[in-house]
Order: C-alpha cells, then structure tokens, then sequence
C-alpha cells in the first residue's frame, strides 16, 4: 500500500507529466463547524444519514420519516424528479436550514476547529478502523496537489450546482486519501479522549467525531497531495461554484471545502468494488461458466484482471461466466475499454455496490446482464493516475463512507 501511494514518487514518464500538474500545495485550516443540537433534536442516529448518492428514494424517505430535522432534507435527491421539482425542493432545502440555524437546532462553532472522525467497523472477520480529520481545504483546478480518479457525470453535477447555490453549504465531506505515514497526525489521533459525538449506523459502523484547535496541523499536511476517494461530483460542484462567486465577488469561503483527509498508508482504508447492470444488448463475451454468484464474486482478482458477468440465455436461462481481460489492472478500466466502452454512463448503464441487488435485476429482467467486479486498492488506482489516466465513472466504493451531518460548513 505504502509503495503504491507515494503521491510524490514518479516512474520517468509519470516524472514528466509531474513537473507540468502536480506543483501545488493543499492548503488545509480549520473551520467553524456547523452541528446539531443534539440535547434539542434527540440522537445523532436520528439526524444524520448515509451521503446522498448511496441511497435510495425510499431510503431517503425513510430518513425524513425519523426525524423533521433530518440532514436528507438539505440534500434531497429524488431521482425521478423533475427540473421544476428538483428546484422547489432546493428552495425548500435553504429554508430549512436557515430555519434551524435561528432555532438553534444547528449551532455554529465560535473558533475554527479542526474535527478528527474515525469509522470502527468489522471487515473480513476483523475488527478495522479508518480515522482522519475533517477540515477546510483550499479548491483549486483539477491536477495540482488534488487530485481526481474517476470521470464525473455532467447531470449530476448541474443538479448539485443548483443545490449549492441555495443553501450555501458544505453537507457532506469530501473524502481524500493521502500517501503518508504522518507520524504526529497517527499521534494526534492515538491521544484522542471521549468524542464530542458517537453513533452507530445501519451497516454498524460506529462513527465518532472529536474538535481540536491544534494549529501545528496544517503545517504538518502542507506537502500532501490529496487524491479524491469519494466525492467526485461535490470538489466538481465545489470549484464551479468558487468561479462564479469569484467572478462576481471575489475571494471569499467559497474558495474553501469540507473535506476528510485520511492517512492511506496508516489507516489503509478499503475499496470495494461497483458492479455494472447493462441495460442495452450484451455484446459477445466469452469465458468460463460458473455455478452462480458465489463463485463469480470468489474468482474476480483485480491483478489478474477476472471479473464475472451474468446474462439470460435464449431461453431466459440465468448464465454465470468469469471474464479473464487483457490489459493493466484495475480491472474495472479493462472492462471499460474492452466491453463496455459504447455504453453510457446512467442510461444504458447503471451502478451498485449490491452483488445481488445487480444478479436480480438481470433475473428480473430489468438489465439485460451484470459485470460484477473484484475489490481494488488505493495503489492500483494510483497506477491509473501515473498512467496519466482516470477510471470510470463511479469505479470504486470506499467503504465505509463518512456520516452525513456530525458536521457541515456553512458560508455567507
């Protein structure tokens, strides 16, 4: 993990696109947080969610169902809605949190803060944590010391950019890995008391949330490149959103986002896999048969490049192959360019990090076949970055994900 990651280290070719797009610094400082009160809105299971983009209308409403204050209704994402709705819904979603913040129901932190979180979860058998810290980092253009590796889909960013517009607030982090090791961040967090917050949530996953003012910090990240592990779309948002409030009013807290920064090398955090469901003709693919999806999760390896695919037969039979591609790894790029190249993104294309939700909806009927992909790493996606690459869009799944609302940025 720590060879693959090493944000500053270069192969001779990836040396020369170095010197042309990685020459910046991240910029981290503290903010002032935005959070519950919780003595005013009960726990902090009730009040936050899961980030938008992970669950379902359904689920959405369900959330909104728990608690009037729930964070879902600043971020509402109906994905059947409407131009005309969507918009509605994001007045609505400004309204409320101003109204909250009058009530008191969030109150803002009177000093900037940095805000140290960490996820404690069972993984494999084992019990694993990620930690790191939420703080404030400058935006700056894709390719400097940030850095993207997945492709973004233009609707969703329009969409978002709407929302920003209105409510004028960071909701959810961003989460970046860097290479590391950071001995006195390991540290900081190592001396970590009781947190200020504590929850466990539906996939129990207990996630905390501690406040530091410790001013060394950004001294000790100011040469880190930070590479986007999630939220693709929300640094998007975020960077067209400073250059029109730039243009119109210039500097200001929107040159800045929310952001979780996560030691890779020392917290490892995991990766898995995003399965395909192809709603158009399955082109011809060839490889061997399998007994079902046990087997074809079993056999996918990114570094051999296997993947599994499972389509109807003439007679509507459910057929399970292993899919052996050609290429470097991750495999999920291999796919790309070999099968599903001519498919777009969203309509003959669609995404889950559900196995068996995707095996389902080719049984269904509703997709015409599903690639189920191996779990990756934050050294092969590095490889892709150093390939002077990016991967597809919604490519891989850090898991856990951070809690949407312990903290949020607000701006004028």
């Amino acid at each position: 993990m720590r060879d693959g990651l090493e944000l500053r280290r270069r192969t001779a070719k990836g040396a020369q696109r170095s010197s042309a797009i990685h020459t910046g610094v991240s910029r981290v400082s503290p903010f002032s947080g935005l959070l519950y009160d919780l003595s005013r809105v009960g726990s902090a299971e009730e009040v936050t969610s899961p980030p938008y983009d992970v669950i379902s209308d359904q689920e959405q409403r369900r959330y909104r169902e728990v608690s009037p204050c729930n964070v879902v209704r600043l971020e509402f994402n109906e994905k059947g809605a409407d131009s005309q709705t969507r918009a509605s819904q994001y007045t609505q979603a400004a309204s409320e949190l101003s109204a909250w913040r009058q009530d008191g129901i969030l109150t803002q932190d009177e000093e900037p803060a940095y805000y140290p979180f960490e996820m404690d979860f069972l993984s494999g058998g084992s019990q694993q944590r990620v930690r790191g810290l939420i703080c404030a980092v400058e935006i700056e253009p894709w390719g400097g010391s940030i850095i993207p590796h997945e492709h973004v889909m233009g609707r969703q960013v329009e969409d978002r950019l709407k929302l920003m517009r209105e409510i004028r607030a960071n909701i959810s982090p961003v989460y970046s890995v860097y290479s590391g090791p950071s001995a006195p961040i390991t540290d900081l967090l190592d001396g970590l008391e009781e947190p200020l917050i504590r929850l466990s949530d539906e996939a129990e996953v207990e996630h905390k949330l501690w406040r530091t003012r410790d001013d060394r910090i950004a001294d000790w990240l100011k040469d880190e490149d930070l590479l986007i592990a999630d939220g693709h779309h929300r640094y998007t948002v975020a960077l067209a959103y400073r250059d029109e409030m730039r243009q119109r009013f210039g500097p200001g807290p929107w040159d800045q986002i929310m952001m979780l920064v996560v030691d890779a090398t020392t917290e490892d955090p995991p990766v898995l896999p995003i399965h395909r469901m192809l709603l158009a003709s399955l082109p011809e693919v060839t490889g061997d048969r399998a007994e079902g999806l046990t087997e074809l999760l079993a056999a996918a390896n990114d570094d051999e490049l296997v993947c599994g695919v499972a389509h109807r037969d003439d007679a509507g039979q459910l057929i399970y192959r292993t899919l052996h591609l050609d290429g470097d790894p991750p495999t999920v790029c291999a796919l790309h360019e070999q099968v599903l190249g001519a498919f777009e993104a969203g309509t003959t294309l669609r995404f889950t990090a559900d196995a068996a939700e995707a095996e389902m909806a080719v049984s269904s009927g509703t997709a015409k076949a599903a690639f189920f992909l191996p779990p990756t790493s934050a050294r092969l996606i590095r490889s892709v970055i150093d390939r002077g690459e990016r991967m597809p869009q919604k490519s891989t799944f850090f898991w856990p994900k951070p809690r949407t609302g312990l903290v949020m940025r607000a701006m004028p």
